[in-house]
């Protein structure tokens, strides 16, 4: 150890030496170095061909003029007179050397020193300084004193030959065409003193997993980087979406339904009698009077519910079902699809078709003698519009319930598809959609609409339950007609909650817009009349008239044609009178209803105006 200490001391000094002859000795030319050096290129220009003598020379034998001395210790008695050579090489770990080399030689009492940098690609290489000792340069060889080796740090290794240091080299060309990379001075090469200065050390090193995990743990929130803390509006908005929207949405949806229904016991049973009234006082006045605009659409429903009646009669039902239950699972799920989309065409559009019988109604009813031929015409035309669209859409519906009928018989479990396709399919359609506050009060009205075609199509199968079951049938319907109807229920909840939440919709608009139907069933005028329920009976009356009469002429008694008469007459009195009976409970607890509601919500408005 000591010798090696000795060694390097003795190396600086002998550097040092030649350093201080250098300066004396200006009229000689001191450098000598190879075509990669830049400043040789530059500045020194003599003595091309011993340089290429030289390099060739150095090619044929290298390094044979200065032997390498294995390391030891140094003496002393030769350190005056010997020669010196430094060498500086760098180190290539696993990378291939295709950088320049620069030479450096000093040439001057005897000794020679040469330095020689290695430029290459491996910036993070380690510098080698070595220190010989040579007798003489004349005599080409000599006695080596010693060879001192210093491993650099990381950063490299920098040696002055003089006082001032040599510019730096640009970078050169080398063989395979790529550009050498500048050799990194100390301070940039510092790893630590690097990721020190980044901005993102923290998080650029590299921890260990017990260290990670330790430092997730006590971090607070273990969900911080998805999520955020709540607040009360978001609380609020949880529980309207699970707890107060749903129920308020059920609430609006059944009294839609049951206005529906009232709408549909008023064409069966108030247009009748209203119709029966006018042909009696026509019968006992004997007395033609112009019909008022009431009395003519009442005229004009009965003809296109007799119209649609007659023609569904004349539709083989048990044809159509093995039609459609031949198809398979998804064909069916396609066919319902299809007639569900038709059916709610033809509601949206014969509620406007019905909308103009009765203004061409109301328009004969009311003009002057000169015009009542254009009138006539007019109400005619109209009159044969709606006969075909309704007759139309009960042919879809029967359609649709002859479907449904199909899937509730099978037993290889299509009810079940066809449902969970069909309900998933509506919510996919709706929910994930921008919606406005009008589109969705129209929405809520639709699947009122939609219900009631639904208790009419279960009414269907329970007809044909009754016609042709064979075994106890009861209690699979129910159970069958339970699960429809939970399922529609459930869809509509899920469908319009997540409807509200996505479109920032609170709770009390759904009580707005049952405070709006309740104004629709008491007749009061309301600021926007096309927000009112538009439900048209006249297609699901056809349906359901033209289910009940095989049921009706199958439990007739078998006697001479007076008596079945009798009895049809009776059957049919009979379901009147439930009918009204019915119609009148409806009707009323509607009514009741709408007034305890609206005047509910008008004293809510006026503690609020007050407060």
């Amino acid at each position: 150890m000591a010798s090696r200490s000795s060694g390097t001391k003795l190396s600086f000094e002998i550097l040092s030496k030649s350093s201080s002859l250098a300066e004396e000795e200006e009229d000689r030319p001191l450098f000598y170095r190879s075509k990669s050096d830049p400043i040789q290129s530059q500045n020194v220009v003599s003595r091309p061909s011993r340089r290429k003598k030289r390099k060739h020379k150095k090619k044929k034998e290298p390094r044979t003029e200065f032997p390498i001395i294995p390391e030891d210790s140094v003496s002393e008695q030769q350190g005056s007179s010997s020669g010196v050579v430094v060498e500086s090489n760098s180190e290539n770990y696993g990378i291939r050397d295709n950088g320049n080399v620069n030479k450096i030689s000093y040439v001057g009492g005897g000794s020679v020193v040469v330095v020689e940098e290695s430029v290459c690609q491996n910036v993070c290489g380690f510098g080698e300084l070595r220190q010989r000792n040579v007798n003489g340069v004349a005599g080409g060889g000599g006695e080596e004193m010693a060879t001192v080796a210093t491993r650099a740090d990381e950063s490299g290794v920098e040696v002055s030959s003089s006082k001032e240091p040599l510019p730096p080299a640009p970078p050169q060309p080398v063989a395979n065409g790529n550009v050498p990379n500048k050799l990194e001075t100390a301070e940039s090469l510092d790893w630590k003193r690097l990721m020190a200065e980044d901005p993102n050390y923290p998080f650029t090193m590299e921890k260990s997993p017990v260290k990670y995990f330790l430092e997730e743990m006590y971090n607070g929130n273990s969900l911080r980087s998805t999520t955020t803390f709540g607040s009360e509006q978001e609380r609020e908005r949880v529980y309207d979406t699970i707890f107060r929207l749903p129920w308020r949405c059920e609430v609006l949806i059944d009294v839609g339904f049951f206005i529906c229904f009232d709408s549909f016991l008023s064409l069966l049973t108030i247009m009748p009698t209203r119709i029966l009234i006018v042909l009696w006082r026509l019968l006992t006045t004997r007395q033609f009077k112009r019909p008022s605009a009431a009395e003519l659409c009442d005229f004009g429903c009965f003809a296109v519910l007799a119209c649609g009646v007659i023609l569904l009669e004349q539709t083989d039902i048990s044809l159509i079902y093995h039609m459609i239950r031949g198809q398979g699972t998804i064909k069916l799920y396609v066919v319902y699809n299809v007639l569900e989309i038709f059916d709610k065409l033809c509601q949206s559009f014969g509620g406007d078709v019905l909308e103009t019988l009765f203004y061409s109604a109301e328009g004969l009813a009311n003009c002057s003698p000169e015009k009542m031929r254009f009138w006539i015409r007019r109400f005619v035309s109209d009159q044969a519009l709606a006969m075909a669209f309704s007759i139309l859409h009960s042919f879809i519906l029967l359609a649709q319930a002859i479907t449904l009928s199909t899937c509730i018989v099978a037993h290889n479990n299509a009810l079940f598809a066809l449902l969970v396709s069909n309900n998933f399919a509506e919510i996919k359609s709706n929910v994930f959609k921008r919606f406005s506050k009008d589109n969705i009060h129209s929405l809520v009205y639709s699947d009122s609409v939609e219900r009631f075609h639904i208790s009419a199509f279960l009414l269907f199968v329970l007809a044909q339950n009754i016609l042709e079951a064979e075994g106890p049938w009861f209690e699979s319907f129910l159970y069958n007609a339970l699960v429809v109807f939970v399922c529609e229920m459930l869809i509509d909840i899920i469908k319009h909650s997540f409807l509200a939440k996505f479109n920032g919709i609170k709770p009390i608009a759904y009580s707005e817009f049952l405070e709006d139907l309740c104004k629709q069933t008491l007749n009061i005028q309301t600021q926007d009349g096309k927000k009112n329920l538009t439900f048209v009976p006249l297609a699901p009356a056809c349906v359901v008239i033209r289910v009940l009469t095989p049921v009706y002429a199958a439990h007739l008694p078998y006697s001479p044609l007076p008596w079945r008469f009798f009895w049809t007459l009776l059957l049919i009195s009979m379901t009147y009178v439930m009918l009204t009976s019915l119609k009148v409970m409806i009707g009323m607890g509607l009514q009741k209803h709408a007034s305890w509601y609206v005047n509910r919500c008008r004293k809510r408005k006026h503690h609020l105006h007050f407060d």
